[in-house]
């Protein structure tokens, strides 16, 4: 029998193996997509100045050699500035791309430190990146040039240089150590117009030379010092020598340096040495500079190593060398020297090739050392204190100069040390030092006087020749002439400094003189020292001669001798002289001759007035002429055309009563000052306030020559007498005296009426029956114009033969009728009517008190005479 098995029940699976394979793919693929979009870049946008060396696709974006972008795309930005490139970074690179992260274009440059972006011969510019701080961002400014790349502190240290000029010096430049190169310049910045401050990169394994004591110094370039012990040549290295660079030197037992301190870079290693640094301060450097030495008895002990302008001055800083630094203490003192040239000899004299030097002297004191010392233009003077300081004053500067002699029997005892003006401006002032030794020769009555390297005193009786030393030729000098009491002046005292000795014997009897001040229209070629003689004897001089603005004059100052003062009284006059007077006339020639003295320097005179009439002792004539006949000052305006000249007469009829003394033509160029004088005994009828000035000049016409003497003599000065009781000095001259100037007071005038002035003028006679009786002495038109007014006159012996009867006509020229049945008339005068033409004039009736004419009375002046005018003939009677 067939056995049956029994049926297996198998469980189904609820998750088949087969499903892992889609899962195992969708994870894949998910982790495929973030990776790609996580690697896919980060896109930044970098501001160039132009896109000169950017590729698209082609420039990479490099950080120490390793690529971590490309250039995408380049792009103008908005405003034309510049172009705006486009890069994809590298996703790792986002920790790196905040706000102040770097960018800037790498190219090949060569320079003498070397050739940066060598690589980039090969590979082509690429932009460089330095990763910096602060937050995220995507837009960037690229830099011009490569940022300065300093080291991390593990790997060296930077220290900075102050120098005031960068000379050779360039980013690259070498940092030596005894002639080893540990370390480089890595920056360099101006930090104001004097100081400039070098970054500098000293490699860890050297880092432990530099120190706090270490000295910095430029080695650049070829050094060459040519002095007269000879000429060195100095240089570092070639590499130095090219491309610039510093070397220094350490104390091992100071203190290391850390990143960050600050040296001065010297100039050179001799600058650099150790010593002990100070300040000196002057007004100006025009005889020190960088390089002067400091000698001590000769012998070098330090240098100036800087100079620096201040706004009071010059600054210098010096250093004393290590082994000489005791010298400077807080009293040291410090001085200019150079070649001393004198006319013993030249003393230092290889220092006009090398230039001055500062002296020093050391000092004593054991208090903190100042900031500044001041640098001296000389010798400091030891004897200061002991020395004996007075003041000596003068009107005028003599020529002498800080350093000349005061000298006491032509031996030195003293020194000028200063030479400036008073506080006031007045006069010139003198400082003077008397040695210690010589300070009892001065008392209070002593004085000095100005020594002249030749004086020559000339006379009749013969001339005499001083001459002085060369010195005094060059810096001057002062005597002292000792007085006789023993009262010693106090330091600071002040004395007069004199011209000369006679002017000091001058000053100092200055009780014994009478002084009093004359007014002159001119210098009167007279100064300080002119003499003044009575009758050729010299009584007194001339102290000052200054010019007064008010007045427009000078004013003389005169000194007179007390035993001559009985001289000046109310009869005393004053006059120049002249050096020569030649008075010529038929009986021979006269010539007075002045004194030498006073032909030389100008001279006055003092005269006294016959029976001792009043005189004008403030005022300086012009000649011994004026002066006794008492002239009085006047001043005359005149217009300028006037042809009035110096010496020209002040008449009045004919007659001389002034004379002008000088004439100016003023500022305004229209008018004339003439400066006048007339005499004593008119003025007072000629200075009363109306009186009336004009010209006198040659008036030439055809009815003669008016004031035909001013042909020969050239124009005067007519005057009128004034009636006013005021007094005047000061008149207006006109061009011509009035018309009725020179009328007589008794004289009957009229006035002429016609329509035309025909061939009438001044000077046109007025004829009675052919005799002229007076004449025309003006015209002028009438208020309305339609009339010619002559103004005339009847001279007074004439009066009666003209009353209100009277009939004028002009009888000038020749009249001529022609009428068809009468015939020609020809009518004329005299001879001198025809050519200068003339008034005729008839009379009806006898003149009585009843018609006879007053002064003013007007008449119609007819153009010919009527017929019935030939028959009056009255019988004229002269009362």
């Amino acid at each position: 029998m067939t056995r049956i098995e029994s049926p297996k029940v198998v469980k189904k699976k609820l998750f088949s193996p087969i499903w892992l394979l889609p899962i195992v793919a969708l994870v894949l693929g998910a982790w495929l997509g973030v990776k790609s979009i996580k690697e896919s870049g980060i896109e930044v946008q970098v501001h160039f100045p132009s896109a000169i060396g950017i590729d698209i696709g082609k420039t990479l974006v490099k950080y120490q050699g390793l690529t971590v972008g490309k250039v995408t795309d380049i792009s103008i930005d908005k405003d034309l500035s510049g172009v705006n490139v486009k890069i994809i970074m590298d996703y790792r690179s986002d920790p790196f791309l905040n706000k102040n992260t770097q960018f800037w274009l790498v190219t090949p440059k060569a320079s003498i430190t070397g050739i940066e972006g060598l690589d980039t011969l090969f590979s082509g510019n690429y932009i460089a990146i330095q990763p910096g701080d602060g937050s995220s961002a995507s837009e960037f400014v690229a830099l011009t040039e490569a940022p300065t790349m300093i080291p991390n502190d593990e790997e060296g240290i930077v220290v900075n240089l102050t120098t005031s000029t960068l000379g050779s010096l360039d980013v690259g430049s070498m940092v030596f150590y005894r002639q080893v190169p540990v370390g480089k310049v890595v920056n360099y910045r101006l930090i104001d117009s004097d100081t400039i401050t070098i970054s500098t990169f000293i490699e860890q394994q050297y880092a432990h030379l530099v120190n706090q004591e270490s000295q910095f110094w430029n080695v650049s370039g070829l050094k060459i010092d040519a002095s007269m012990s000879g000429i060195k040549v100095n240089t570092e290295s070639l590499a130095s020598l090219l491309a610039g660079g510093i070397s220094f030197n350490s104390d091992t037992k100071a203190d290391k340096a850390v990143s960050g301190d600050t040296y001065v870079l010297y100039p050179d290693e001799e600058s650099a040495v150790k010593g002990i640094e100070f300040v000196l301060t002057a007004e100006n450097a025009d005889e020190i500079n960088q390089g002067s030495a400091l000698v001590y008895r000769g012998v070098q002990v330090g240098k100036v190593h800087q100079t620096q302008l201040t706004e009071s001055g010059v600054k210098f800083l010096a250093k004393f060398d290590v082994q000489y630094q005791h010298l400077l203490n807080a009293d040291s003192q410090f001085w200019i020297a150079g070649a001393d040239i004198s006319l013993e000899g030249v003393k230092h004299a290889a220092r006009l090739l090398t230039g001055s030097v500062v002296n020093v002297l050391p000092g004593t004191s054991d208090q903190a050392l100042p900031e500044l010392f001041t640098l001296q233009p000389e010798a400091p003077d030891l004897l200061q204190a002991q020395k004996l300081t007075i003041q000596l004053t003068s009107d005028e500067h003599s020529g002498l100069t800080a350093g000349a002699e005061v000298r006491f029997k032509q031996m030195p005892i003293g020194t000028i040390t200063e030479v400036t003006l008073t506080e006031d401006f007045t006069g010139v002032l003198y400082q003077v030092e008397i040695l210690p030794e010589f300070a009892s020769l001065l008392t209070t009555d002593s004085y000095f006087v100005t020594e002249s390297a030749l004086s020559i005193d000339a006379s009749l009786d013969g001339v005499s020749v001083t001459t002085r030393d060369l010195n005094t030729v060059i810096e001057g000098a002062i005597s002292l002439v000792q007085g006789k009491n023993k009262a010693l002046v106090t330091p600071k005292a002040k004395f007069a400094l004199y011209r000369s000795n006679d002017d000091a014997l001058v000053a100092l009897n200055k009780n014994n003189i009478t002084t009093l001040t004359l007014d002159s229209i001119d210098g009167a070629g007279l100064s300080a020292g002119s003499p003044i003689y009575y009758k050729k004897m010299q009584i007194g001089s001339v102290k000052e001669v200054y010019w007064n603005s008010n007045t427009d004059q000078f004013s003389i100052r005169i000194a007179i001798q007390n035993k001559f003062k009985q001289l000046i009284k109310d009869s005393s006059v004053f006059w120049r002289n002249d050096a020569a007077n030649i008075n010529a006339s038929l009986s021979g020639i006269e010539v007075d001759v002045a004194p030498l003295e006073g032909a030389l320097k100008g001279s006055i005179s003092l005269g006294l007035l016959d029976n001792d009439q009043p005189g004008n002792v403030s005022r300086l004539y012009d000649s011994k002429a004026l002066a006794l006949k008492q002239a009085k000052a006047i001043t005359l305006i005149l217009p300028a055309e006037a042809k009035v000249s110096e010496k020209a007469a002040i008449r009045y009829q004919g007659h001389q009563i002034g004379v002008v003394q000088q004439v100016k033509l003023n500022q305004n160029l229209d008018t004339l000052t003439a400066s006048a004088y007339l005499y004593g005994e008119y003025a007072d009828h000629f200075t009363k306030a109306d009186s009336e000035y004009f010209v006198v000049d040659a008036q030439i016409s055809l009815t003669g020559i008016t004031a035909p003497e001013t042909l020969i003599t050239g124009p005067y000065i007519g005057v009128l007498p004034g009636n006013q009781t005021d007094i005047s000095d000061n008149f207006t001259a006109h061009l011509s005296a009035r018309y009725d100037a020179n009328i007589d007071a008794d004289a009957v005038t009229l006035v002429l009426e016609d329509s035309q002035l025909g061939s009438i003028k001044v000077g046109t006679p007025i004829f009675f029956r052919g005799i002229s009786i007076g004449q025309v002495d003006g015209y002028s038109l009438s208020e309305n114009g339609n009339k010619v007014l002559m103004y005339s006159h009847i001279e007074k012996q004439y009066t009666h033969l003209v009353n209100q009867s009277s009939r004028f006509w002009d009888a000038s020229g020749i009249k001529l009728e022609v009428g068809i049945f009468s015939g020609a008339q020809i009518e004329t005068g005299s001879l001198e009517t025809l050519l200068s033409g003339g008034i005729s004039v008839v009379t009806e009736d006898i003149t009585t008190p009843a018609n006879q004419i007053a002064s003013g009375a007007r008449f119609n002046l007819y153009n010919k005479m009527k017929e019935e005018w030939r028959r009056w003939q009255p019988e004229q009677v002269k009362p």
